[in-house]
């Protein structure tokens, strides 16, 4: 209650405090985040900016955002912001200082507090995100982190003291705090799988495509929910790019992820790794063919590529969570669209055409919450972000 009655102004000087003690504590920050999940460390720098740009984009414009909206009656009235109260987060561990930030900074200079619930596996990025709230004024209690396990998330959920929840995570953990948020009455936004189409067509900039089709998957070891995962390209152009693909990805220098020259580290978890293998394996039974990578070594696994991928594939239906690329070959342009509109998540795509106004036509007809045209897949913090279908609601 005493947050809420805060000026904006107040909450803007201590927000962008938090980006500027993120950049002064960069790399004591990054390397936390590679020990922890095993991104490598340029990856993890960029990470931390990226946070601290956000805060400050929130502190700058959250008062503007959410200023009075006059309607359009004979009478005075308007619409008007309020802070709901305190919001519950559940956290993934992949960008573990992005993701709590994205949300949270918003939601704090809205008015709220957060509770965060982190993944098991970053709670010393979670602790560390609470003290630079600290240290840069807020109050104790705004920013809060709770290392609790999964049997409690509900009894937090059904406090009075929380409004609102959001998760970013699986399909299945998504569906089961939907549910809970649901029986108690509280308001969500779920970010949850996501199997983007990263769709090439006939006169696309083969060499351009294929450069950012290399970087998007696999960045931070392919475990990003908005990489493009299912790479459908028409028949005319599909072997010569699945060449230059190829080589961009046997180019990659995999090791440790500490080292300045490494590109690709780690998965973070054992099980991912044999999940994935497992994923592999089945959809070669399954027919795809082996381009290039599959093998694994603990939890370094060998970027991978499989061409001649079909929408009964296992790495077609689910989501691939890792340095795994998919082919798919479309015979023209509108069953490439259909090959990407024939899955149940809808988070992301990319279109990869030098027909721009062709591009914008076919985006609009792709079932998925953001697309891009000749760009990689990203969040920013100045685009409304999130899904359709099972890749969750709300922006």
């Amino acid at each position: 209650k005493k947050w809420r009655n805060t000026s904006f102004d107040e909450r803007s000087q201590k927000m962008s405090r938090v980006a500027s003690i993120l950049r002064d504590k960069k790399e004591i920050l990054a390397h936390l985040i590679t020990a922890e999940m095993g991104k490598i460390i340029s990856e993890s720098r960029s990470e931390i900016e990226k946070s601290a740009g956000n805060c400050d984009h929130y502190a700058q414009n959250a008062e503007k955002y959410l200023s009075d909206e006059p309607l359009d009656t004979p009478f005075k009235s308007f619409t008007v912001y309020d802070p709901v109260g305190a919001v519950f987060a559940i956290m993934p561990w992949n960008f573990p200082f992005w993701q709590v930030l994205r949300y949270s900074a918003p939601a704090i200079m809205a008015g709220n507090v957060t509770l965060l619930k982190h993944a098991p596996n970053t709670i010393g990025c979670a602790k560390a995100i609470e003290k630079v709230f600290l240290e840069a004024g807020f109050p104790e209690g705004v920013f809060q982190e709770l290392t609790i396990e999964i049997p409690q998330v509900e009894r937090v959920i059904a406090s009075d003291i929380v409004q609102g929840v959001t998760l970013t995570g699986s399909e299945f953990a998504g569906s089961s705090v939907a549910a809970l948020a649901g029986k108690h009455i509280k308001k969500s936004v779920l970010e949850l799988g996501g199997s983007d189409a990263f769709i090439v067509l006939d006169d696309a900039d083969l060499e351009q495509a294929a450069k950012v089709a290399s970087q998007s998957r696999m960045l931070n070891a392919g475990q990003v929910c908005i990489s493009a995962k299912r790479f459908i390209a028409t028949e005319k152009i599909a072997d010569q790019f699945l060449e230059i693909f190829s080589e961009n990805i046997r180019k990659l220098k995999q090791g440790n992820p500490m080292s300045e020259e490494v590109q690709i580290g780690p998965l973070a978890r054992l099980d991912l790794a044999q999940k994935l293998e497992f994923q592999i394996k089945k959809g070669i039974e399954q027919g795809a063919k082996l381009v290039l990578g599959g093998e694994v070594e603990g939890c370094n696994f060998q970027p991978t590529l499989l061409d001649r991928v079909k929408p009964d594939n296992i790495t077609f239906v689910e989501e691939t969570f890792g340095p795994l690329a998919t082919l798919i070959r479309a015979k023209k342009e509108h069953e490439a669209m259909e090959l990407a509109n024939a899955h149940r998540y809808g988070l992301a795509s990319s279109i990869w055409t030098n027909d721009r106004e062709r591009a914008c036509k076919l985006a609009r007809k792709l079932e998925a919450g953001n697309v891009f045209i000749n760009s990689m897949v990203r969040s920013d913090s100045r685009i409304p972000f999130g899904g359709i279908k099972k890749s969750g609601f709300g922006r």
